[in-house]
């Protein structure tokens, strides 16, 4: 039995960890769980019901395209070997040979005096970290249609997404994650603070710049339309991160541990501080800004989850629940800036603002005996333990301005290339209407079998009843807001 199924067999290499490849994959199925449903029926359900079709199919595309243009190109851009300091060289990663090898992001040796010190060579094959590193690209797309929902042309989304995932989001993944300059420089970003909520908060504010506001009427009123589905998509997300987060060590070792621990802890500490300003200062508790306060506590522990203490990570879930909830609901109430662009889901203040303030955070309290067991660079350590700590903590926001300044200037240009082409907004007749317009769908129908309510045939109907009722009673008139009255 043991030289049956031993470690000799061709399908389990000598360099292969079981346990490691088990949970990979398992930490990659929960990130991709949390945008296929998760964030689907997050958004379908935290929308104006008009939306709901238009929203989740925004975020189904996007998983979708990014996946295809993962393995045809942009994998190796971002994990690949070296094109410039920012950037790797593209190429497609379908051959069998190539996935079925040893992982490894060549680009990520570190040599002193021309010795090898180290690299990042998991114990999976590299078709778990091709499809490990795919949702979080995808994740990142998603969490950029938020600040765009209920008015973006969809033609015009199409084809943002294999642009922006080429042109930003995978500069932003080399240079922190691939063995860019930022990695070698020794920026923290343990999960994606930087690479993903930096940038998806970023690039949603100025799309949303860009497309322009959601009608008057969709902006002072856009209720949920299912709040018991939005914390079904929610809950989805929250349990992904543990994938998220548990995941970045590519390995189910120490670090992964502690980083789950830390990242629910977070998460937690922020939905109770968000919740607890909301009833000091609102009168009453929400379900949408617990909400809120949840994702802030995830993306805010992200930048350092397996690098910082589990008292620190309360601490940072103190600071996402308030620093976020100051930003929307006291500075956006200030900042004319802030009032002029419309980002539906706030992705900016939950994502840029919490990804930042955790990149920030990583660089006072990542310890030094966490930082030894993950990080590339010797002697790393946030500031609040000395030695470096104080040129970590400026490594930290320069890292956080590059990538800032990237996703401005790349999602501008690739904007302002498709309006050539294609309007970003849709029509305004189209934006009173919703789904129905966009797709010939609607989300729920709540009379007949099934049958939408077919307005032009409605109308043509009324009209007849109007003609016969006029026939047969010559003192008939039209009562207000479409009531009828016989006299």
């Amino acid at each position: 039995m043991v030289e049956a199924y031993g470690t000799n067999l061709p399908g389990v290499p000598d360099w292969l960890n079981k346990g490691d490849n088990a949970w990979q994959l398992t930490a990659a199925t929960l990130v991709g769980l949390q945008s296929m449903p998760g964030l689907v029926i997050l958004y379908a359900s935290i929308v104006k019901k008009k939306w709901a079709v238009n929203s989740a199919f925004m975020a189904l595309y996007a998983f979708a395209a990014v996946l295809l243009c993962w393995v045809l190109l942009c994998y190796k851009m971002a994990f690949g070997d070296e094109l410039l300091p920012f950037w790797g060289k593209g190429g497609p990663v379908l051959d069998q040979g190539y996935l079925k090898s040893r992982a490894k992001i060549p680009e990520s040796a570190r040599y002193s005096n021309g010795t090898l010190v180290s690299i990042t060579e998991p114990f999976f094959p590299m078709a778990t970290l091709v499809y490990f590193q795919f949702t979080f690209a995808a994740i990142t797309l998603v969490l950029v249609a938020g600040s765009v929902l209920g008015r973006m042309n969809i033609k015009a989304w199409m084809a943002f997404v294999p642009l922006w995932l080429i042109f930003s989001y995978t500069v932003g993944a080399y240079s922190l994650w691939g063995g860019g300059f930022l990695y070698h420089w020794g920026v923290i970003d343990y999960s994606g603070g930087y690479v993903i909520h930096l940038s998806s908060g970023v690039a949603g504010f100025v799309a949303a710049y860009w497309v322009g506001p959601r009608p008057l009427a969709d902006r002072e009123r856009f209720p949920p339309n299912n709040v018991l589905l939005m914390l079904a998509g929610a809950g989805l997300l929250w349990m992904g991160w543990s994938g998220f987060n548990g995941g970045a060590p590519y390995a189910a070792n120490i670090t992964s541990s502690i980083a789950v621990l830390n990242t629910n802890l977070s998460a937690a500490t922020s939905l109770l501080v968000w919740t607890t300003l909301d009833v000091i200062f609102f009168g009453k508790p929400s379900v949408i800004g617990a909400i809120q306060g949840m994702v802030t506590g995830l993306a805010g522990v992200t930048p350092g989850a397996g690098l910082i203490q589990t008292w620190a990570a309360i601490i940072i879930g103190i600071f996402s629940g308030s620093v976020p909830w100051a930003s929307m609901m006291i500075l956006h109430k200030k900042s004319a800036l802030l009032q002029k662009v419309d980002d539906t889901l706030a992705v900016f203040y939950t994502h840029a603002v919490a990804g930042l303030l955790g990149g920030i955070m990583t660089g006072l309290f990542a310890h030094p005996d966490l930082c030894v067991l993950t990080l590339p660079v010797p002697n790393t350590n946030g500031a609040f333990y000395g030695g470096n700590g104080g040129k970590q903590l400026l490594k930290q926001l320069a890292g956080a301005a590059f990538i800032a300044g990237w996703n401005v200037v790349s999602t501008t240009l690739i904007l302002l290339a498709i309006k050539i082409f294609i309007p970003l907004r849709m029509a305004e007749e189209e934006l009173g209407i919703g789904d129905d317009a966009a797709h010939g769908e609607e989300a729920y129908a709540l009379w007949g079998d099934g049958e939408k309510f077919d307005a032009t045939r409605h109308a043509t109907q009324l009209q007849q009843f109007e003609r016969d009722q006029e026939a047969a009673h010559p003192s008939y008139v039209h009562g207000a807001r479409g009531v009828t009255i016989v006299l």
